[in-house]
């Protein structure tokens, strides 16, 4: 009988029979953990315990304490979710419920559901789990499995191309309930201790628009209800801080039906953006790059000796189109523009590192179903930047920008996550290269004291990358910019400098976005502050409030006297209380208060959007505040001192 190797995440082996399931190499573990086994995780891949094992393996086992168990338990909850649809509506047709970060989702057609029908599926979906069914995997002939979809043309596609080669093919059943699927699942629905519907949305099947349009139904589970209450609390409290809704509020931006997918920006978004392009700019500055401009608009040509051109077009993600026999698009990416600026002269080993950043707009095909106010766009301007390197310059770049990144978050109280990604299928150059490359992007992290996860096979086709993830205030990640190590571009453009011994050497081209995108990043931002701006940021900085109109030409003079501010002054004839609530609703971070004994005084009453308020104060003494705030860039306001 031949034998697989199964290594365990603490370094040691086990030598199984072939054929050998997840479950039976944790009995080999201890009887205890064989008994606790859920699901196992096989090469990076969450799988079923009865998957047998048939070659070298790296094996972690799932039990009720892995942090994979949650995913198990939904998906599980994806099918208590299906169960309940047909047992409420018979004639829904099932097509694919895998779960998600937050939950789960299943793509439905044959029925007209609307956000009131989720009550009535979820309480059949409680009857379910307190019905506490066995949940069992079955094999069933490949015919039989085909017979059973008789009338779903979805699943008969699934078992025609993904399931194409099995037989038998696996489906789980639980009570009256089936369903085509690999797994993993939960011993029963009983498990589920958390159960909620959370919305429904208009899909596509396979995510592709030129299919047929299902309806998504969107829940989530945990293993209790406190969980999911504390989770609702959570996402209650970011449907408030939508960057969507308080962009209305703050009238920031729009993306209009003329323009999907890009945004326009309005002055009080523009105010913001312009802050984070100076201060982008400032830190350019600090790491010696020179800001170019490259058009939108190129020739086809230009991407495809990186490998670009196949990967956008493949993706459809690439906006293009031809004209005079010749194809055109609009970029996807500055790098191949900034490659030909450094290629448009000879350079010499003395002049690099050559750096070029740019506040380049690209475009992405986007799926017009998951684009998403500022987080998911059509177009995007990225504060992108390449430097142009030696070998023996690779990690010093690299730990200056990584430097420069940690100083830059801090102004905006957002935790960073370093994610290592490395060499996938799809990737283009020697071993050795991106060997030396990964090692270079793992120096420079680890010089820094960094904390990293590294995510294998994750990288782009043409370098490992160093990822960033924005942790929020409500403890979210989102992922913004990169560093990434590119030994491949440079070689399939023939870039080139001459070195010591009057040769010609190749550079190595080194990626980075500090913020990623513009748009990303505001969104982000409009979030992370529930529209709270800090002084430095904020659209308007200062309200300054007459308490009559006789008080106006002394607000225009102490407006006059903040010019280099961003300040208003509320002149409607309103009363002093309504014009407060109105710029706490405006979450404008200072408020003047201006009456006659202000006035009289040469004097001011300064009221923050935290309610705290200090009369007599001089406007010399408030400036040097603000002034000391929006210098240091502070992330919140403080109050005077």
């Amino acid at each position: 009988m031949s034998t697989v190797t199964v290594t365990l995440p603490d370094g040691s082996t086990l030598e199984m029979e072939d054929g050998a399931t997840v479950e039976d190499a944790a009995f080999e573990i201890g009887p205890g953990l064989g008994r606790d086994t859920v699901a196992g995780v096989v090469d990076g891949e969450l799988v079923d315990k009865h998957t047998p094992l048939h070659e070298d393996i790296s094996l972690e086992i799932v039990t009720d304490q892995s942090d994979e168990y949650v995913d198990v338990l939904r998906h599980s909850a994806a099918h208590v979710f299906a169960q309940a649809l047909q047992r409420e509506f018979p004639g829904a047709k099932l097509t694919l419920g895998p779960w998600t970060d937050d939950g789960f989702y299943y793509d439905v057609t044959g029925v007209d559901l609307d956000e009131d029908d989720l009550e009535t599926i979820e309480d059949e979906a409680q009857n379910i789990i307190e019905e506490d069914l066995p949940i069992e995997r079955v094999m069933l002939d490949r015919e039989e499995a085909l017979e059973r979809y008789e009338d779903n043309e979805y699943k008969r596609e699934i078992l025609e191309t993904e399931a194409a080669g099995e037989d038998p093919v696996s489906f789980y059943e639980q009570g009256e309930f089936y369903d085509l699927c690999q797994g993993p699942h939960v011993e029963s629905t009983g498990e589920i201790g958390g159960f909620a519907l959370l919305e429904i949305s208009a899909s596509y099947w396979r995510g592709d628009e030129t299919n047929d349009t299902l309806t998504r139904v969107y829940g989530t589970a945990f293993p209790t209800e406190s969980e999911l209450e504390d989770y609702l609390e959570r996402r209650q409290e970011a449907q408030e801080r939508d960057h969507r809704k308080i962009g209305r509020e703050m009238d920031l931006f729009s993306v209009p039906e003329h323009s999907p997918g890009c945004a326009h920006y309005h002055p009080n978004g523009m105010a913001i953006r312009r802050e984070l392009e100076e201060y982008v700019r400032t830190k350019n500055d600090e790491l010696g790059y020179d800001e170019v401009w490259t058009p939108e608009l190129n020739k086809a040509e230009l991407w495809k000796p990186t490998g670009h051109y196949d990967a956008f077009k493949e993706e459809g993600e690439m906006f293009a189109w031809e004209q005079d026999d010749t194809e055109y698009g609009l970029k996807p990416m500055n790098c191949a523009n900034h490659a030909y600026i450094y290629a448009n002269q000879t350079r010499s080993y003395r002049d690099l590192p050559i750096r070029f950043s740019e506040f380049g707009t690209v475009y992405r095909n986007e799926q017009s179903g998951e684009l998403s106010g500022l987080l998911r766009v059509r177009g995007l301007t990225q504060d992108d930047g390449h430097a142009f390197v030696r070998r023996d310059q690779i990690e010093e770049e690299i730990t200056e920008t990584l430097s420069i990144i940690e100083d830059i978050y801090g102004h905006f109280g957002l935790e960073i996550l370093y994610k290592l990604e490395t060499k996938g299928d799809n990737a283009v150059g020697s071993d050795e290269i991106w060997d030396e490359a990964t090692t270079a992007l793992r120096n420079a992290l680890e010089s820094q004291g960094l904390d990293y996860d590294v995510e294998e096979g994750e990288a782009a086709f043409y370098g490992p990358k160093i990822g960033l993830d924005a942790r929020d205030a409500l403890g979210r990640e989102w992922t913004i910019g990169t560093v990434q190590a590119d030994f491949n571009i440079p070689e399939r453009l023939d870039l080139s400098y001459i070195g010591k011994d009057n040769e010609e050497h190749r550079p190595v081209m080194i990626h980075r976005a500090l913020l990623g995108s513009f748009e990303r990043f505001m969104g982000v931002l409009i979030e992370h502050f529930n529209g709270n701006f800090p002084p430095w940021l904020a659209p308007e900085q200062v309200r300054i409030l007459p308490v009559s109109d006789d008080n106006i030409p002394y607000c225009e003079d102490l407006a006059d006297e903040l010019g280099q501010f961003r300040v208003e002054i509320e002149d409607r004839s309103w009363t002093v209380g309504k014009k407060i609530q109105q710029a706490h609703d405006d979450r404008v971070p200072y408020m003047l208060i201006i009456g006659d004994n202000e006035e009289e005084a040469g004097e001011i009453s300064v009221r923050d959007r935290k309610e705290r308020e200090e009369k007599n104060v001089s406007l010399d003494a408030f400036r040097d505040h603000l002034e000391t705030e929006v210098d240091q860039k502070r992330t919140a306001v403080t109050f005077l001192v």
